[in-house]
């Protein structure tokens, strides 16, 4: 069982903030990002308060910059004085490094399980999903640019992080995220099918958009 008063304050002032974040790191996301280290905390007996808390503070530092947004989610998870209401010191410098551990392009394996729930539930590898929320950050950050110019920023960063031999590296094997970077990665191999579907998705957000 959760505290009632921790949930009410996550769900009150800390999920609220990412209404001001693009589509990729929305209010969508980060329910998603809650929900699936709920489900992995579960599977692998972690502390379920301390994953749903990780989880909702792992993109806040996107309101300083996004190169580090990672270390400043960090520190602003740390710096919180409610937090000391649910959680001991401990546990709370145990949070701010798995936050700090969450990104996909991190040289080094997170330092502990909590970091590698959270770093796995932010890696949902649904194709269509993952490929959309490739679009929808070039649209949001670059949004005076052609169509084929998008098209070879996302086709550039798919082959960077998702194709065989890219950077992601799946951490728990109970996630959902085996079987969809296979399916991921056979699109990847096929630029025309990679082409159709970001076609697709670029229609669609760029009308979402206006």
């Amino acid at each position: 069982m959760m505290d009632e008063s921790f949930l009410e304050y996550i769900k009150s002032q800390i999920v609220p903030q990412y209404e001001q974040f693009d589509k990729a790191h929305n209010l969508g996301h980060v329910q998603e990002v809650m929900s699936e280290s709920l489900n992995l905390a579960k599977r692998y007996g972690a502390n379920p308060m301390m994953c749903l808390a990780i989880a909702a503070y792992h993109d806040l530092g996107l309101k300083i910059d996004r190169e580090f947004h990672h270390l400043h989610s960090g520190e602003i998870l740390m710096a919180d004085p409610y937090l000391t209401r649910w959680f001991s010191p401990e546990e709370i410098a145990t949070m701010r490094e798995a936050v700090e551990d969450h990104r996909a392009s991190a040289k080094n394996p997170p330092r502990s399980l909590y970091g590698k729930i959270v770093a796995e539930a932010d890696k949902n590898l649904e194709p269509i999903y993952t490929i959309r929320r490739a679009v929808q950050y070039g649209i949001a950050h670059h949004p005076d640019e052609s169509q084929d110019w998008h098209y070879g920023r996302v086709k550039e960063h798919m082959l960077e992080k998702y194709a065989e031999g890219g950077y992601l590296k799946l951490l728990l094997p109970q996630s959902t995220n085996a079987d969809n970077l296979k399916k991921l990665q056979a699109i990847i191999k096929n630029e025309s099918e990679l082409r159709n579907i970001f076609d697709r998705l670029y229609t669609e957000e760029k009308g979402d958009s206006r």
